[in-house]
């Protein structure tokens, strides 16, 4: 409990969400505050695993013995940072990997039987409602017709439509960034993907992008910009360009990246620069959250707030 201005006590509620993507696990701790009329969120903690299910979903179909004892090391390592936390409530989500591999669900019943996280695998229309709860809207000051909302993972991509404040459509695609590296991507999907984009944007006068996750919040991070101010389309288009001169160990010398974001973040400018151009987007926004953002927001409204 921590005291608020007028000397009443505030209960702090500390929740969890893990994300099991293609290219990384993470878990975000955060406590929720409430205050006033609205709800405070603070990230406590926030731990990262570079577990490439994808390197084993997208090439052999099923995740390898050698990256299910990662994933339950990781899952072990998460379950103690949580006690030590006191967190609550967690949910644990898994997307394409997980969603695509044959042995999705037996590594699902070893991780609860072995840790007693449960992890929900979860499709993407679910993983965009999650993205959207995020409230992404609230810190820009545009006036834009509508949004589309992108979210860049390994193994997919997931769209949701914006306007009025409310989504009016969201769809998944099977293009990501390890699809991309490994050649696994269908030019089938790349078609279907510029096709929906523009439909679903005709009729709109001015559209601007929300773009989310690990390789866009690094894009946004190199481009020196102040919180709030968007990325040019011709901005990610000349970094497509020039990073693509830089071979993955270069990238590590050059530009300190990761090893595991080295190699995808060309395969994600690829994809958000195509959204764009297909959208008719020339600015992209970046909030810097992610689906474990949502998962912690959506289990506050689900275990805390009051409905009719």
């Amino acid at each position: 409990m921590t005291p608020s201005p007028n000397n009443t006590t505030v209960k702090i509620i500390r929740l969890g969400g893990i994300d099991i993507g293609s290219n990384s696990v993470r878990l975000l701790v955060a406590n929720a505050i409430p205050d006033r009329n609205e709800v405070l969120f603070k990230k406590s903690s926030l731990s990262r695993l570079p577990i490439r299910l994808g390197e084993d979903a997208f090439l052999k179909g099923k995740i390898s013995k050698r990256n299910i004892e990662r994933l339950l090391w990781g899952m072990e390592a998460f379950d103690r940072i949580l006690k030590v936390n006191g967190v609550e409530w967690c949910r644990a989500c898994a997307t394409s990997a997980l969603r695509e591999s044959t042995n999705g669900a037996e590594v699902v019943e070893r991780v609860n039987a072995e840790t007693g996280i449960q992890i929900d695998i979860i499709d993407g229309l679910e993983e965009a409602r999650l993205l959207f709860s995020t409230n992404v809207l609230r810190d820009f000051k545009t006036e834009e017709d509508a949004f589309l909302y992108m979210d860049v993972g390994g193994g997919s991509t997931e769209f949701t439509l914006l306007s009025e404040g409310a989504p009016q459509a969201s769809r998944s695609f099977r293009i990501g960034t390890l699809r991309v590296l490994q050649g696994t991507d269908d030019k089938n999907e790349w078609k279907a993907m510029r096709e929906w984009l523009k439909e679903v944007v005709s009729g709109i006068d001015e559209v601007a992008m929300i773009g989310s996750g690990g390789n866009i919040n690094r894009l946004f991070k190199m481009s020196g910009k102040a919180p709030g101010v968007p990325l040019s389309r011709d901005y990610l288009e000349a970094q497509y360009v020039f990073l693509q001169k830089f071979t993955p160990d270069e990238l590590v010398k050059r530009l300190d990246l990761n090893t595991d974001r080295a190699d995808v973040i060309v395969p994600a400018c690829k994809i958000y620069v195509s959204a764009m151009e297909w959208a008719g987007s020339l600015k992209m926004f970046v909030p810097k959250v992610g689906l474990s953002d949502g998962i912690v927001r959506d289990l506050y409204r689900a275990h805390f707030v009051e409905t009719a």
